[in-house]
């Protein structure tokens, strides 16, 4: 994946700055749960080009960013500037962070990238602090089962599965793998991990989205790409 991002990191950015389904939908979904972050210290997992840690670190979030990519990063320090607390690291492998050193953990658009999710959430509920949250957004397993049914193949939705799609972004071609898992699944590795689950939504487009992208946001306001969790590291009630 990481040679993979690098080679359209460029175009992946221009793309994730102003489309309907980054800037309309996840990004302010993802903010929406977080709340109000002013003060908190949070690691903002595959960060990507950094239009996140921006919108958190203006609202008064400490953020420190990682990603595999490399050429992502690159991005990410034109963006936030090189005093950006910004570290290659690999989700797969333990996180280059003390216990405890984190209020929030935000995993955008990450974890279906991975087959497994053992090891990620472990090292996640490792650096959060008691009480700390996960914020994770992901494809949701029914969008994504139901047009693989319609374009051909009748996945099993029970069972986990991977598959490569082609995106065009900002006219370069972009090949992404994913692993789909039924939403059982996503919410026993979560518990399995430690995690309560405090909120599983299902947003909606930001309106203002309806005269920018009129016949893309009818069908997202009405079926929906992604799926949100807030979850805490122990038991204390999410607010």
């Amino acid at each position: 994946m990481t040679a993979a991002y690098d080679d359209f990191a460029g175009a992946y950015t221009a793309e994730n700055e102003s489309s309907l389904m980054n800037a309309y939908y996840e990004r302010p979904a993802t903010l929406a749960l977080a709340g109000d972050v002013a003060g908190r210290r949070i690691l903002d997992a595959g960060c990507g080009s950094g239009p996140l840690f921006a919108a958190l670190r203006e609202r008064g979030a400490v953020v420190t960013g990682i990603d595999q990519s490399a050429g992502m990063l690159a991005h990410a320090r034109t963006l936030l500037g090189a005093d950006a607390d910004l570290r290659v690291a690999d989700l797969a492998e333990p996180l280059p962070f003390a216990d405890a050193e984190f209020d929030d953990v935000i995993a955008s658009l990450v974890l279906h990238y991975l087959r497994d999710w053992a090891s990620p959430l472990a090292e996640f509920k490792r650096v959060l602090k008691p009480g700390g949250r996960l914020i994770a957004s992901v494809n949701h397993p029914m969008m994504v089962n139901l047009t693989h049914r319609h374009e051909g193949p009748r996945p099993d939705y029970f069972e986990p599965y991977t598959w490569t799609d082609e995106f065009e972004l900002h006219g370069e071609k972009a090949r992404m793998t994913f692993w789909n898992k039924p939403l059982h699944a996503m919410t026993d590795a979560f518990t399995a991990a430690g995690f309560r689950i405090a909120v599983i939504s299902e947003p909606h487009p930001v309106p203002a989205a309806r005269e920018l992208f009129p016949g893309d946001f009818e069908i997202l306001d009405t079926f929906p790409s992604f799926l949100f969790f807030a979850l805490e590291a122990d038991g204390r009630r999410y607010c």
